[in-house]
This record gives structure tokens, sequence and C-alpha cells, in this order.
């Protein structure tokens, strides 16, 4: 059996001490300053209390050691690996940071990270999400790193996979969707609140999608996605008027939720009935006439969404988003020419 072990101690005193982390002693529990070890070997590497014999940089040097062995052991199956992506962006006024240790315990054992350090697609954008500012800069950012991080990886490594990590408004979410589309393959994980994890659980039962088309195909085309939350057809003439067509898609009442994605059958599920609204909304509506998104959903759904679209046959997507500071729907980003 092994024990959790500090390379440089959690107490001040103790062996190795505190070390580089002596002003940020809260990091003293992060990964990079753990190891395993059984009890023997603890307890012997513990009493040399001055670090003469096992200093923390040898520690580091058998840790890095043993992960390296690890990585080798596990590459062999090059269809499990993958790369593992990072996407966090301002939700509100709240920072959404990402837990490396978290994302990495979920993939296991049906996927193992290319590398121990994940690709980064995030920024610190200090605008407001209620203002085009904030939307144009942070789409703007997004589509420049996939370029210079993600595209070299489709077009040149040998693995093909990515496994993606995401905390982000849902606008964006789409967006980032639609720039890995369907064609790559890609696993999208979910952050779950009851059990807390990314892990995914059993399938909900008596789970579906429902498409509930407006009653005259009289006006401009929107869609209201009732997923996480119920979405009046109110809300939205409040926004783009009278003269619409709503086209709606839900669930049954008992599954809408923030906690209603559970299993990863429902993110297929996701993008074959987003694949058949796109079509029947362009035979009603023309295929160039911009259709307005009105999303309550979930990470997860919101990525696959955005991977369902079709760049050159569907519509331009112009996705609004809930400002809670200025109580209603507000165009954020728009998706395709």
């Amino acid at each position: 059996m092994s024990e959790k072990a500090h390379i440089y101690s959690f107490s001040e005193n103790g062996p190795r001490g505190w070390g580089p982390f002596k002003k940020n002693t809260q990091d003293l529990n992060n990964v990079e300053n753990l190891t395993l070890m059984c009890h023997d070997c603890h307890k012997t590497i513990d009493q040399d209390q001055e670090g003469l014999k096992y200093s923390a940089s040898l520690l580091q040097k058998w840790k890095k050691e043993h992960e390296h062995r690890i990585v080798t052991v596990t590459g062999i199956a090059a269809n499990m690996k993958s790369h593992v992506v990072f996407y966090g962006s301002n939700i509100g006024e709240q920072r959404s940071p990402l837990q490396q240790e978290d994302a990495m315990a979920a993939m296991f054992p049906e996927r193992y990270p290319v590398s121990e350090n994940p690709v980064c697609l995030s920024m610190s954008c200090s605008h407001e999400d209620k203002s085009a500012a904030f939307w144009g800069t942070e789409s703007a950012h997004l589509k420049r790193v996939f370029e210079q991080k993600v595209m070299p990886l489709i077009e040149s490594d040998a693995t093909k996979h990515f496994s993606l990590f995401c905390l982000a408004p849902i606008p964006l979410l789409i967006q980032m969707g639609s720039l890995f589309t369907d064609k790559i393959a890609v696993d999208t994980y979910q952050p779950i609140r009851e059990p807390k994890g990314w892990h995914w659980q059993e399938f909900p039962e008596g789970f579906e999608f429902l498409i509930n088309k407006p009653k005259e195909i009289n006006g401009t085309p929107a869609l209201v996605i009732s997923l996480s939350d119920f979405i009046s057809h109110e809300r939205i003439k409040s926004v783009v008027g009278d003269n619409v067509s709503i086209w709606e898609l839900t669930v049954p009442r008992e599954h809408i939720g923030n906690d209603n994605i559970r299993s990863k059958a429902q993110l297929s599920m996701m993008r074959a009935i987003v694949r058949k609204l796109m079509i029947q909304i362009k035979e009603a509506h023309g295929e160039t006439t911009p259709l307005s998104i009105f999303p309550a959903i979930s990470v997860s759904y919101s990525i696959e969404m955005g991977r369902a679209r079709m760049p050159k046959a569907d519509m331009p997507w112009i996705i609004y988003d809930q400002n809670n500071k200025s109580k209603k729907f507000i165009p954020a980003i728009i998706v395709g020419e």
C-alpha cells in the first residue's frame, strides 16, 4: 500500500522544510509536491530531517524518472493516447479554474494523456461579460490560440484524439465546438455536481430530446434551447420582437436542470438532434437566413452543439447570452459568415 508523501514538508519544521513554498504554503498539497511511497520508505526518508541524504532535488528526480516509466508503459497503445485540452474563461464575475488532477482521473482507464502538460487555451479577460469588448476579445483569442496550439496537432501529430475539459460561457463553448467539428476525434467531459467530479454516470431513465416547432413560419427564426433551465418565449420576443418563429429544443420537464447530463451517450444524442433541427429550420427559412440561438445548456452540450454544426451547409448562428446584470439576453458571438 502506498502513502502520500510530501517532498517539501507540510510542516515548516519538518523534513526538508517548506523550501520554495514558504511564500505559498497553500500549494504544499499540490501534486507537484507529492509523491507515492511505501510506509517504510516514507519513514526512512523523513528521518533524514535535514535532507542531507534524501534531498528535495533527489526526491524530485526519482519522481520524474518514475513518471517517465509510467508514460512509457501506458504509451504502448497509441490509440489510447489523447491530447488534454483545458479551456476556461470568466463566467459572470466568477473565475473558472480547472484542476489537472481531476481531469486526468476522469480519463483513466479509457484514455491516457499524451503529455503531463495539457494544451491550455484559456485567457484572463478583464472585461465584464456584458460588454461587447469581452465577447470580441475572447472570441478572437479562442480562434487565434486554436490555430496556434490545436491545428498543428491535428495536422501533424501522430495522436489525433482530444479530451476537452472546459468551463466557460455557453457562446464561447459553442464556438469552440465548431472549431473542432465532428470530423476530429474528441471526448468532451462534463463537470457533474452530484456526485461532484468529471466522471460519467448512468444514463438517466426516461431522458429524451424533444423538438417543438413554431405554429406558423411567419417571422425570423429563433431557436430556444431549454435544457438546464426553461426559457419563456416572452423573453425572446422582448429582445428580437414579435415577428419571430420560435423553435424549441428541450427535454421532459423532470429532466430540465443543471445536472441533467449524466452519460456520454447523451452527447451523441445531442449531436444527432441538432443535425435534425438544422435541416428542419433550413427547409422552413432558407440556408442563408441567420438563426438566433438562446441557449440554457450545460458545458458539454454546448461543445457538442458546436461540433454538430456543418460549416459549409448551415445558416449563420447568432448566439445570445443571458446577462444577469442587464437581466436580459444579449447578442454575444456569431458563428458562421
